[in-house]
């Protein structure tokens, strides 16, 4: 009787959140958040650090939050780990979920992709995992690489899943298929793309839409491809290869879509593009080429038809960057400690670089990279990877083995 009436309570909880979605990059996975009512300028010591964990599984995940709780992901020797904690910084339940990558920056890259009461991770390794969002407990699990002879690339897999009504979208990569898609209530398999016969990047794949049309975009080794959700055809591909070049083919940014048009860009003096899709998004011609705005894995964000980011020079340093959307000419190349993530809220920049830790409150000027207010990262070990969150005026950061919560809400 008891057990019945906690599953009926679980259900209901359920019922109550309906299907909120926190994800990789925040909404639409653009970098952009929807927040206002935050902070024009930092205290001289940076904002209140309001609360702070430490000693977590470690990891470079960003965190979601959702259900009053914040999920992220870690590594536990083998095994790959969600982790639930509570808006106090109390861990709530830690799941293994599925096998880690253990070998060069073995830790844990997926981000959770939540949708109401359901919690969906991918592992290093290629494991896939529907978990309850609210009790911890494992719905349905799944070693996608083998089951669709799936390949990993060298520094594994790092993929946020991606979700459209009853479908959870996954590479593969290998030589059946190249994207899956599964009824996220089951894990049973809806369609099955064709194969490119190449490894899965380290990108995140981005839905696009605008009225009736929906794509899903994603970013292969050698392609950026447009694929039909509702079949798993791929539309179009444009051979990225006279662009990003033969060497180096870590491909790690999310697309960045506005008005018919992507903007996709990676590290290694690798060129960035932008292409028009035409008007029924059946193909891709090429708008601009850019040789400034190489992202490492920090990734971009558009605001007021600029671009922001930082650059590659190599894999220590890194400049920051403003590139015009319509043109993709360069408005700023600018030296502040080296390159790293970038997100936007209410008007301004987070910019938080990757070897210190410094973050830097950034205002929004295509002219110059203009900083108000920094301050020093004070916990946690390793490289500074996991993008910024913000949510309900709080500043989530995530340093490896350490999570923190500042305060950056105006006061009223």
């Amino acid at each position: 009787m008891k057990s019945m009436l906690f599953l009926i309570s679980i259900l209901f909880c359920q019922v109550l959140l309906g299907q909120e979605l926190a994800e990789w990059r925040g909404p639409g996975r653009t970098g952009v958040f929807n927040e206002v009512g935050l902070l024009d300028k930092w205290p001289e010591k940076g904002p209140e650090l309001i609360w702070s964990v430490e000693n977590l599984h470690k990891g470079y995940s960003s965190v979601s939050v959702a259900n009053n709780t914040i999920y992220f992901t870690g590594i536990s020797d083998t095994l790959d780990v969600l982790i639930a904690v509570n808006l106090d910084g109390k861990i709530k339940w830690q799941t293994p979920y599925g096998r880690a990558r253990t070998k060069g920056y073995p830790d844990s890259r997926s981000t959770p992709t939540i949708e109401g009461g359901k919690a969906y991770v991918s592992s290093g390794q290629g494991d896939i995992a529907c978990i309850n969002a609210i009790t911890g407990e494992i719905i349905w699990d799944l070693k996608a690489i083998e089951k669709y002879d799936g390949t990993i690339g060298r520094w594994g897999i790092s993929e946020s899943l991606l979700i459209l009504d009853d479908k959870l979208i996954y590479t593969t990569g290998g030589g059946k298929t190249n994207m899956i898609a599964l009824n996220k209530n089951t894990g049973e398999n809806i369609w099955s793309s064709e194969s490119l016969n190449e490894n899965p990047s380290y990108s995140s794949p981005l839905l696009i839409k605008d009225g009736d049309k929906q794509l899903i975009v994603s970013v292969t080794p050698n392609h950026i491809i447009g694929v039909s959700p509702g079949n798993g055809k791929i539309v179009w591909k444009f051979d990225n290869r006279p662009y990003a070049g033969e060497r180096r083919k870590n491909q790690t940014n999310t697309p960045l879509y506005y008005e018919n048009s992507l903007y996709i860009t990676n590290g290694y003096n690798h060129k960035s593009v932008k292409l028009n899709l035409n008007e029924n998004w059946e193909s891709v011609s090429l708008a601009w080429v850019d040789t400034v705005l190489d992202v490492h894995h920090g990734g971009v964000v558009l605001v007021d038809g600029h671009i922001y980011g930082a650059n590659w020079i190599n894999n220590g340093q890194g400049n920051w960057c403003c590139i015009n959307w319509d043109t993709g000419e360069a408005n700023y190349e600018t030296k502040w400690k080296t390159k790293g993530s970038i997100i936007s809220a209410d008007g301004k920049l987070y910019c938080y670089e990757e070897k210190t830790g410094y973050i830097a409150l950034v205002n929004v000027n295509p002219e110059k990279f203009e900083i108000i207010s920094s301050f020093k990262v004070p916990l946690g070990t390793g490289p500074h990877w996991s993008h910024p969150v913000i949510h309900n005026g709080i500043l989530y950061i995530r340093h490896m083995d350490a999570l923190m919560a500042f305060n950056i809400k105006k006061i009223q």
